[in-house]
């Protein structure tokens, strides 16, 4: 165990799901990750591996087969699962998100009917926002559901959609104006809308499409896809909750987890990045001594251990305030924002250490150099998260009279 990045007061069953973590992670995806990710594969036996230690259902309740551990537990799951390659932690969060949107906003028959299975890792969950058009701007969402009798009518095309070939199960968001007037704020006529669909690519279901795999300059392996709905029908009781015009509402409280996972994975990735680094300083040599005597390194080095101590600390404070039932958009947002800023730096650095070698493909660092700028941009780019971080405050700070 290192000495950065611990965190205080963890249970003895916290503490041992994480060593099991660590040591899978060691021993199941370092050793491989770099090579998978240069061929854009999917981790089949890395998936596999992580359904038998029981990962797909670590926050499912227990009564649902899960582990029914707290988001921190998460949390600290997904840093050690990013520190050994980022693509597989995204595989699990968007599983994850759905599962959590599930238990708070499900009825009782969609919890029974998908939770059991997702803790299994049989069904795999995917979300879906985005579209090609709008990014950021959630409200601008043009997908729509219709209803005609006893199902709606679901048509448009969703974007950035993690894990959207593998994936058996997707929460879709989309533009409802069933019982809205004209004139309703967009954020009051969306509905999430529950998608079961084949694994795989084409047409999955008749009128659901999934194309094919986004090539990406980095976070490879895990499959990012657009998702294309033409005519899809879609059964009454698929509305998550049972009623239409809440779907923003239940979006964006998975997002809260997911940015709790965002930052979490900055910080998974920023350790190994120190890790690399700390490492090849020790045993580079240069004029007659390792670069790790040179002061110029002692303060790359220094810079970065800080900067790993310090997303880890608002990143383990944001998930103890969403685990106490507390309002967290503002401590995710900051340290989704802090922990994804501080990884580009510290990735930079470590590969500012390796020098020439940085740029071979031979060395982990220049993977690791790909794929930190997805955090910048995933789950609300930094800027989003300054205009999140901004307007919680002048809420929290408002003048009085």
């Amino acid at each position: 165990m290192s000495r950065l990045a611990q965190t205080a007061g963890l249970t003895d069953v916290q503490q041992e799901i994480l060593s099991t973590v660590r040591d899978f992670v060691d021993k199941e995806i370092i050793p491989v990750a770099t090579q998978l990710e240069h061929r854009d594969e999917y981790p089949t036996e890395i998936v596999e591996g992580l359904k038998e230690l029981g990962l797909f259902g670590l926050m499912i309740p227990e009564e649902y087969g899960g582990l029914g551990e707290s988001l921190l537990t998460y949390a600290l799951c997904v840093e050690e699962i990013a520190r050994g390659w980022m693509s597989v932690s995204g595989i699990i969060n968007t599983h994850f998100i759905v599962a959590y949107m599930l238990k708070q906003h499900g009825t009782q028959e969609q919890k029974d009917t998908f939770l059991p299975r997702m803790a299994l890792g049989e069904v795999r969950g995917a979300f879906s926002m985005s579209e090609p058009a709008l990014g950021s701007d959630v409200s601008a969402i043009s997908s729509k559901g219709v209803k005609d009798g006893d199902e709606y009518v679901l048509n448009g095309q969703k974007m950035w959609l993690t894990n959207g070939g593998s994936s058996t199960l997707v929460a879709v968001l989309c533009r409802s104006d069933e019982g809205h007037p004209e004139g309703t704020a967009p954020h009051k006529s969306m509905t999430t809308f529950l998608v079961e669909k084949e694994a795989g690519f084409g047409e999955v279901r008749p009128g659901l499409t999934i194309p094919g795999k986004i090539d990406k300059m980095g976070y490879k392996g895990v499959d990012t896809t657009e998702l294309i709905m033409d005519g899809l029908r879609i059964p009454a009781n698929r509305v998550l909750g049972g009623t239409t015009g809440r779907g923003f509402y239940q979006m964006m409280d998975g997002v809260e987890v997911g940015r709790v996972n965002v930052a979490a994975r900055g910080c998974g990735v920023a350790q190994r990045a120190f890790e690399l680094g700390v490492s090849y300083a020790q045993q580079r040599q240069t004029f007659g001594k390792p670069i790790a005597q040179h002061q110029a390194i002692q303060f790359k080095l220094a810079e970065m251990a800080t900067k790993v101590e310090a997303a880890h600390a608002m990143m383990v404070n944001a998930a103890r305030k969403k685990d106490s039932g507390e309002r967290n958009d503002l401590e995710a947002g900051m340290a989704k924002y802090l922990a994804s800023e501080y990884c580009k730096e510290v990735v930079e650095d470590a590969f500012r250490i390796h020098g020439g070698y940085g740029f071979s493909k031979e060395y982990e660092i220049e993977r690791l150099y790909r794929e930190a700028p997805m955090l910048l941009i995933g789950e609300g780019t930094a800027e989003i998260q300054k205009m999140i971080i901004g307007r919680r405050l002048l809420e929290e700070y408002r003048l009085q009279g």
